[in-house]
């Protein structure tokens, strides 16, 4: 079981930038698919991006050419870059990863780290 740690998250206006962290305490990223989900209150838990062990991305259609995913191996950690924030991006986002791409893409993971707040408001 992977236990991630998520950090970056913060107050934007719209329009801004935020780039959030994850890292998990053992190589576990590097060898497998990762994904970044987020949650409001009140809503089921989201993907919105993911990364295979190979580089190849996708991401949920509200967040295309917004937000990108990327993974540094030797460092262990996976990021999301976001740009052109909006409100509607307000949520807390967490990262969590699996064997497999399917497994990502369903998020029905036992565990998860504390995520990280994003508030994006003028």
């Amino acid at each position: 079981q992977v236990h991630s740690v998520e950090s970056g998250g913060g107050l934007v206006q719209p329009g801004g930038s935020l780039r959030l962290s994850c890292t998990a305490s053992e190589s576990f990223f590097s060898r497998n698919a990762v994904g970044w989900y987020r949650q409001v209150p009140g809503k089921q838990r989201e993907l919105v991006a993911s990364i295979r062990p190979g580089g190849f991305t996708n991401y949920v259609d509200s967040v295309k050419g917004r937000f990108a995913i990327s993974r540094d191996n030797a460092k262990n950690m996976v990021y999301l870059q976001m740009n052109s924030l909006r409100p509607e991006d307000t949520a807390v986002y967490y990262c969590n990863g699996a064997a497999t791409h399917s497994m990502v893409l369903d998020g029905n993971f036992d565990s998860w780290g504390q995520g990280t707040q994003v508030t994006v408001s003028s």
